[in-house]
């Protein structure tokens, strides 16, 4: 598949074309916007609930319907990116997105915030598959873009990172609207910056967007999560639950058939007949569904129960923030001399560790022994753990497929976060059984973390058992590319929020692989 330019008005008015600086600006603000709303409204979710009368389950889906959203539709994105031009859906995924955030900041009633949220999220996938692609298209290919790509991925991880903080000064200073308001006038201005700067292009290519398969496997999701949460509210055997639980199953089955018999199916069900790419994908969603509750509970424990304020709670998490960037980092350095397989399987069981060592909090805990020391461990392991996964997915599928394999991953790990954390709220909410004591709360969240700890170690011998090997290739084998992508290869059909020399399963410093079994 190919990049062609498209002329922009700039460029028909014989204007200069624009700096790289600027660019880079543009599409790195859109990025970091997206980015940091998954985890920007954790430290404000007490806020919320006091001013606006939320459930436990409702707090839930203010995480949730954000994630969903933003999963379900991020190939989607992609693919409309392709066919209508990554400029255009850039700006239009970024409107969305602004003009969510605003609705989200002056809602007055919870079922406001939770469409806002949702709205959100759909901006974001439409925003997010077009930042990388349009970054290479604008940048030279060689050093420069290796530097550019290498900003572009530092600011994905700072967003994430920065959300604990950015959130807590933002609700201690202003009040929770703020964690979203904010999102407006820096959406306004992106918007104007990237209207100037950025290039449209898009990719030559017939395909059709697959707006049923889309629907129906972020509906299902989202019911799925749904019924999930309704257990603890009805329990199992409750009409409501089950209804619920029928039709996920339903459309889940629907999105199934529908990619089977699609021509431009939005997930090819072909890419699981390869054995990376399906355990790659299931080791990611069980691990995804363990940690994104990490920073939900963790929130809610030094809130409601060690009574932090929220700026207290977001600067109590930086640690746990830095620990999985550096998990990141350090995983390429271990995949060099232990292969990616090994790395995965450490990191997961560091992190399982971490969750059990979490699960022992206790209402009168303290900064080091109960937030900061198992905070760390957890979120390191996690950081070792997602590069070689990703490396792992791409690793064995064909190269025309890796934009794709990319996008699958990160929909895995981000879809099975969202119904990971309907599970553990609901395992919470059983052992609190309604009480708000420090006492009960805690038995709570340190139940829900014990489970996931246990999810971990069903990933853990997932991946023992299923994840291909490596066989080593010999100094005398030529090696893979290992530079930064073309405009051709980042323009490949999906390419959202994974590293992009991750996601070719080159990453910098390993030793290509070769699978066995």
């Amino acid at each position: 598949m190919a990049d062609h330019p498209l002329p922009d008005s700039a460029r028909a008015a014989g204007r200069r074309t624009p700096p790289t600086w600027a660019v880079l600006l543009a599409v790195c603000a859109g990025q970091f916007l997206v980015v940091l709303d998954v985890s920007v409204v954790n430290v404000a979710l007490p806020s919320m609930r006091e001013d606006l009368a939320l459930s436990a389950t409702g707090l839930q889906w203010v995480v949730n319907a954000y994630s969903i959203a933003f999963a379900g539709f991020m190939l989607f994105g992609g693919r409309a990116g392709d066919l209508y031009g990554r400029k255009r859906m850039f700006l239009v995924g970024l409107a969305v997105f602004t003009a969510a955030s605003l609705a989200g900041g002056v809602a007055q009633e919870g079922w406001q915030l939770l469409a806002a949220r949702a709205v959100q999220g759909l901006g974001a996938a439409v925003l997010a598959p077009s930042t990388l692609t349009l970054l290479t298209s604008a940048v030279p290919e060689g050093p420069a873009r290796a530097r550019a790509i290498g900003t572009w991925s530092a600011v994905g991880a700072g967003g994430g990172a920065a959300g604990g903080l950015v959130g807590g000064v933002l609700t201690d200073g202003l009040s929770w609207r703020w964690v979203l308001l904010i999102n407006v006038p820096i959406g306004i201005a992106v918007l104007a910056a990237a209207a100037r700067w950025l290039t449209e292009s898009r990719a030559t290519t017939g395909r059709r967007l697959d707006l049923p398969g889309a629907v129906l496997v972020t509906a299902g999701l989202a019911v799925l999560a749904y019924g999930i949460a309704e257990t603890e509210a009805q329990g199992w055997e409750a009409p409501g639950t089950l209804v619920a639980l029928a039709v996920a199953v339903l459309l889940i089955l629907g999105f199934l058939l529908a990619e089977a018999r699609s021509r431009a199916p939005l997930m090819p069900l072909k890419l699981f007949r390869v054995r990376s790419v399906s355990a790659a994908n299931a080791v990611m969603i069980i691990s995804g569904a363990a940690m994104m509750g990490m920073w939900f509970f963790m929130t809610l424990y030094a809130q409601n129960v060690l009574g932090y304020s929220p700026l207290l709670a977001g600067l109590a998490l930086i640690p746990s923030s830095l620990a999985v960037v550096s998990g990141a980092k350090l995983a390429p350095v271990l995949m060099r001399s232990l292969g990616a397989r090994p790395v995965v399987l450490l990191g997961t069981a560091v992190a399982a560790a971490g969750f059990g060592w979490q699960s022992t909090m206790r209402a009168d805990g303290t900064f080091l022994g109960d937030i900061l020391g198992p905070g760390i461990v957890m979120m390191a392991g996690a950081g070792l753990a997602g590069t070689p996964l990703a490396s792992l997915a791409v690793s064995g599928a064909d190269p025309r497929d890796a934009g794709l394999v990319s996008g699958l991953i990160n929909t895995s790990r981000t879809m099975g976060g969202a119904l990971g954390l309907a599970i553990l709220s609901t395992v919470a909410a059983s052992a609190t059984a309604g009480a708000d004591a420090p006492e009960a709360l805690t038995d709570g969240y340190a139940l829900a973390f014990r489970t996931a700890a246990v999810m971990l170690a069903g990933a853990f011998l997932l991946g023992l058992l299923w994840l291909p090997r490596e066989r080593r290739r010999t100094s005398t084998t030529a090696p893979a590319a290992s530079g930064p992508p073309t405009t051709d290869q980042a323009a490949q059909e999906d390419s959202p929020g994974i590293n992009p020399t991750a996601a070719r399963g080159d990453t910098p410093g390993a030793a290509p692989l070769r699978q066995e079994g």
